[in-house]
């Protein structure tokens, strides 16, 4: 019979240490997915099934039926961090998302001192999108005014290639936070090639990204490798063809 016993008592502990090395695994696959889109859903439930299971672990450890508590409490904290994580970034692709559905104002403003001509969207064109000249501002229906400020030519990188340096603003005249991105950009050469943002040596106060609330403004500088007759704006995240663009020849 104390046999017996024995082995119950041991099996019990061998269960419950798999569930603290469970819910140290989940949470460690749950906060390695959680900066992916639609992806991080499911990171989301693995991070609330791991902390049960790394809590669990924790109150056994207390009790003093097994040991590992040093293994539980490091599921329950890499849990709750997967899951802030999950809720940060969701906030952030829900806010890059409601951007790029929001579509283009029809009207564009100028910028102080800058000439007020806007030139007209192509036939093919989207119906919400819009040209402007360098110097001009656009407003996107969430309120969100996006202007090219200016246009630096002549530079040259490190290997020799020719870099163009273009200057743009984020003003958020809406009611809620918007995202802001240097892959937000492109630009365009004579013969209709269009190129992200390229890496340049001598960069200064380039561009970043992150959110901007209601009423904040960020500019920075983006630099782009050849010679540019087109600046294009699209929200990184979405990707569904560019919106809104600046003639800068």
């Amino acid at each position: 019979m104390e046999t017996n016993n024995s082995h119950i008592v041991l099996a019990s502990q061998l269960s419950k240490s798999g569930l603290v090395i469970a819910g140290f695994v989940l949470g460690a696959i749950a906060l390695a997915t959680s900066f992916l889109p639609i992806i991080n859903n499911f990171s989301a439930v693995l991070a609330v099934v791991g902390l049960v299971l790394a809590l669990a672990g924790t109150v056994a450890c207390v009790k003093g039926r097994k040991s590992g508590k040093g293994l539980s409490v490091a599921g329950v904290v890499v849990n709750v961090i997967a899951f802030i994580v999950v809720l940060a970034t969701q906030s952030m692709y829900g806010s890059a998302i409601d951007d790029a559905l929001s579509g283009t104002s029809v009207a564009s403003q100028p910028a102080a001192d800058q000439p007020a001509t806007t030139a007209p969207a192509s036939d093919d064109a989207a119906d919400d999108s819009q040209a402007a000249a360098a110097g001009n501002s656009i407003t996107l229906k969430n309120g969100l005014v996006l202007t090219v400020d200016g246009v630096v030519t002549g530079l040259q990188n490190y290997d020799g290639k020719p870099i163009t340096q273009v200057t743009v603003t984020y003003q958020n005249n809406g009611t809620s936070q918007a995202s802001f991105n240097p892959y937000d950009w492109k630009a365009e050469d004579a013969q209709g090639a269009q190129r992200s943002q390229a890496f340049y040596t001598d960069g200064e106060n380039e561009l970043d990204s992150g959110t901007l609330a209601a009423g904040g403004t960020v500019s920075g500088n983006l630099y782009f490798e050849g010679d540019v007759v087109k600046v294009l704006y699209e929200n990184a995240f979405i990707g569904r063809g560019s919106d809104v663009s600046w003639d800068i020849v």
